[in-house]
């Protein structure tokens, strides 16, 4: 856990860092106009440039950061280890099938039942699966699992959520420093100080807000990577993975939300708004009422 909390914030810390040296070498930042007031136009490209230009940064080091983060081993079909060269024969056919190029394959030593795709593109993607989840489900089931990864990757959903927070981001930054230092009405510290502050609460708030947004698109692309799965791999095994899914919910870590989209599992209860994922009692009934 303590890994995973460094890497995420020196992510980020560098993401800052790189930002803040481009826009230097481009003479983009200040965005005060006339009278100390805000010049919108300047302030929309600085909010642009860093809404999209964190989130671009964050996609092209996705793999990366997750290999770290989770401590994946990638695997190449010729260990000699009969479960781990299943699981990459088992994907390398799920792609060819879907017509993709042949993703990174991994495991990584935990007991929670999970697995993931990322990566920046649909040639540079992973995925992996944890221990905890080949020796939790049959082999079938296993399958369903990894149609489920490949139809992300398939269906583009890493950058489709890259340009969507992007936007997200943007529209903060832009409204929270538009609305804060639009209330300062004199030139003294104390209002360049609450101006500060404003704006400080307001990109707090339109987070969260943003976080609604961003979380339903998240929602919506698990139904299609279920139906995707389904297809790949056959409805009945899409169905009897999501259900030793929710036979094993307990297995599933929430407790990282840096990682929360790597996540298998949903909220439930009024929760639900701000995950990533739908409850698996969802995502399976509407399996069941889809006809691959």
């Amino acid at each position: 856990m303590g890994k995973r909390i460094f890497l995420f914030l020196a992510t980020n810390l560098a993401i800052v860092i790189m930002l803040s040296i481009v826009m230097t070498l481009l003479g983009i930042g200040g965005y005060a106009g006339p009278g100390g007031g805000v010049d919108v136009r300047a302030l929309a490209i600085f909010s642009l440039l860093w809404g999209m230009g964190g989130a671009v940064i964050s996609l092209q080091m996705s793999r990366w950061i997750a290999k770290r983060a989770t401590g994946v081993r990638l695997v190449d079909g010729r260990t000699g280890r009969d479960e781990l060269d299943w699981l990459h024969a088992t994907v390398a056919r799920l792609t060819q099938q879907a017509n993709l190029p042949m993703p990174e394959v991994g495991i990584y030593e935990s007991a929670e039942v999970n697995a993931f795709a990322t990566g920046p593109s649909r040639s540079r993607s992973l995925v992996a699966v944890s221990s905890g989840l080949l020796r939790a489900m049959r082999r079938d089931e296993v399958e369903g699992v990894l149609a489920h990864e490949v139809a992300h990757i398939g269906n583009g959903d890493m950058v489709t959520m890259t340009l969507i927070q992007g936007v997200i981001n943007a529209f903060v930054i832009f409204f929270a420093r538009l609305i804060a230092f639009g209330m300062r009405s004199t030139d003294s510290r104390g209002s360049y100080a609450m101006s500060f502050v404003v704006m400080i609460v307001l990109e707090i708030v339109l987070g969260i807000l943003g976080s609604l947004i961003t979380a339903w698109f998240s929602r919506q692309r698990e139904f299609r990577a279920d139906r995707g799965g389904a297809i790949f791999a056959g409805r009945e095994r899409m169905l009897a993975a999501l259900r030793r899914l929710a036979a094993n919910r307990e297995l599933v870590e929430t407790q990282h939300q840096a990682l929360a989209t790597l996540k298998i599992n949903g909220a439930r209860g009024w929760m639900v708004f701000f995950s990533t994922h739908p409850p698996l009692e969802a995502r399976i009934a509407a399996l069941e009422r889809f006809q691959a």
